[in-house]
């Protein structure tokens, strides 16, 4: 297949790409060549900007569209219109976050999204409070260009190597030092990860058979608890990391903010997050891989970083210990 993929060179974009090379589709990148420029040296490479110049995407003819980089509703619009007559299928990588009630176990696609009003949303910048709405919005935006040949595609927590948010290489990483490790909530908190390589190669099986609708990509395909999580990381790393699992109110009491300075911090109000159900995505061939290969190659990456690299996730050591001793004292 000719597949353009927007975006393409970050994380799950980077690892769409390499999925599509190794199936061996000609791929055509289009980005504005600020994030890993000349990553992919056999795939050709568009330099534009979604937020204006969309012309070299003009007059071309690709089988599919990947877009992996789509957070506004007027940017997906735009570049929905100028390929629209020019592709057969439009996969559009959207998120769990369009979700409406975190509470709720077992949301399904069929469940309630986020919206926000559509003159808002044609302004708006992407925030914390408005992501996944604006998400939804793009999806909405999509439907009404498309006419059917869409996929949306909406994965939860995504780990591996080359993840630039630090979320899960901070458990990796701070694990493998040992010692007493502060785990936000409870051990059986239900946790959903799935690896950026697993759901790139679903995406780009779902692009060739033009699959359409929505699918919910999250993993694994049986519970997940935040217990198995940390005690595979300590069995991959070999740490002697012991675990002490806070609660939920003592951490808010705290002034913490849930999945902020403690990565992966869900608390039980918001149970939905670990709950999603993953059946459809599973039936149409969603594999994954088990944690402890993905722990181990995040371990590796990390290992090969700079010594100052400066993370974009975790609390620091001084504040965990700082907690650590409060509970105890508490």
């Amino acid at each position: 297949m000719k597949l353009l993929i927007i975006g393409g060179t970050r994380f799950v974009g980077r690892a769409i790409t390499q999925a599509a090379l190794d199936a061996g589709h000609q791929v055509t990148l289009f980005n504005r060549g600020k994030s890993n420029p000349g990553l992919f040296d056999s795939a050709e490479t568009l330099i534009g900007d979604r937020d204006g110049d969309l012309t070299p995407l003009q007059n071309r003819r690709w089988d599919a569209v990947i877009d992996t980089s789509g957070y506004l509703p007027r940017h997906v619009r735009k570049t929905a219109q100028v390929l629209k007559e020019n592709v057969d299928h439009y996969t559009f990588i959207s998120t769990i976050s369009t979700y409406t009630d975190f509470s709720v176990v077992g949301i399904d696609e069929q469940s309630p999204q986020q919206t926000i009003d559509a003159e808002a949303g044609g302004t708006l910048s992407v925030d914390d409070t408005n992501y996944g709405a604006l998400k939804t919005m793009c999806e909405r935006a999509l439907d009404a260009e498309m006419d059917g040949q869409l996929l949306h595609v909406r994965p939860a927590l995504i780990v591996g190597p080359h993840d630039p948010q630090d979320l899960f290489p901070y458990w990796v990483h701070r694990v493998a030092q040992g010692g007493e490790v502060l785990v936000p909530g409870t051990p059986q908190a239900p946790m959903q990860v799935i690896d950026a390589r697993d759901l790139a190669k679903w995406v780009i099986a779902a692009t060739e058979q033009k699959l359409r609708g929505a699918y919910i990509t999250t993993g694994p395909n049986y519970t997940m608890t935040m217990r198995e999580i940390v005690e595979s990381c300590k069995r991959v790393s070999g740490s002697d990391a012991t675990f002490t699992y806070v609660g939920d109110a003592f951490l808010l009491d705290q002034g913490l903010t849930p999945n902020s300075e403690t990565p992966w911090w869900i608390p039980e109000a918001y149970i939905g997050y670990g709950t999603f159900d993953n059946h459809k995505a599973v039936a149409a061939g969603l594999t994954f891989r088990p944690i402890a290969d993905t722990i181990r190659d995040t371990l590796a990456w990390l290992q090969a970083r700079s010594a100052d690299y400066q993370w974009q996730s975790g609390i620091s050591a001084e504040t965990e210990q700082k907690l650590l001793h409060l509970w105890h004292n508490r």
